[in-house]
């Protein structure tokens, strides 16, 4: 990994990634944070021993990657500030703003960056991630495997050569934990009605989906022979199961799906007409 790395925003996104880092054995002294205030830079410094500053352009000068960690409705004043630092510095660009594409990042920036847009996901924040990637053509291998070290210091990285299928990514694993919570919101409720108390059903919930999500990681079977395993023949599981999928819960996770990809084409729209 470069032995400078700079986050413009220390959120909770930057303070995950910076967390990852440092477990992996990068140096304190190597990551900078900034933001525009003192006090919001105060514990990030104090939990980490990173170097802070509320002067963006300062912060780059002498940066090897630079991760743009803030929020979206500032990324324009925050990529139209550093334009000038960045164009001479040429440092690796990597982006984890949601919805704003290369081309509108590299017209805020003057253009012909080395550039790597992340979609990661909330899972991040306990290590657990799971990020797509694009490079644009700029971005050399070195910097790629640069980016691939970054954000495989909090999960799984998978690398995806059309920027388009980004909004997959969104769809798949970006939004993706607000769909198994609220299977485990459904689950709990069901599991109250049917006599647990709430607590409990939580837990075993929970721990269920662990578990699963742990065989379907370390099998080599599909998805589709795990569920199959489960499924004795006429019994509970294969009853849930045929409910289930006579309910349209197939069809409405596909759909919803598609639904989240279209709003993550609608929003870099949105953006690239600003």
């Amino acid at each position: 990994m470069a032995s400078r790395v700079t986050f413009i925003g220390a959120g909770n996104m930057a303070s995950a990634i910076i967390g990852g880092m440092i477990d992996s054995g990068h140096p304190a002294t190597g990551i900078t944070a900034t933001s525009p205030s003192d006090a919001f830079l105060a514990p990030i410094h104090e939990r980490y021993g990173i170097r802070t500053n509320t002067d963006n352009a300062a912060a780059v000068r002498d940066a090897d990657v630079v991760v743009l960690a803030v929020k979206p409705q500032v990324m324009r004043n925050v990529c139209e500030g550093l334009r000038d630092t960045l164009q001479r510095q040429r440092p690796l660009i990597v982006s984890v703003a949601a919805g704003i594409d290369a081309a509108t990042l590299q017209a805020w920036m003057g253009g012909g960056t080395a550039l790597v847009r992340c979609m990661p996901n909330t899972p991040s924040l306990v290590g657990a991630g799971a990020a797509g990637l694009y490079a644009t053509p700029e971005v050399t291998d070195e910097q790629r495997n640069q980016a691939s070290e970054l954000l495989g210091a909090v999960g799984l990285v998978e690398w995806v050569e059309e920027e388009s299928l980004l909004d997959a990514v969104t769809a798949v694993s970006g939004s993706g934990p607000a769909y198994f919570f609220l299977m485990f919101e459904a689950m709990e409720e069901a599991g109250v009605k049917l006599g647990l108390p709430a607590e409990t059903a939580r837990r075993l919930a929970i721990q269920t989906a662990l578990g699963a999500a742990r065989m379907a990681q370390e099998s080599e079977l599909t998805p589709a022979r795990l569920k199959r395993d489960v499924m004795s023949p006429g019994g509970t599981t294969e009853r849930a199961v045929e409910h289930l999928e006579q309910a349209g819960l197939r069809g409405t996770m596909i759909d919803a799906m598609e639904a989240c990809a279209k709003r993550a084409r609608e929003m870099g729209d949105e953006f690239a007409q600003r």
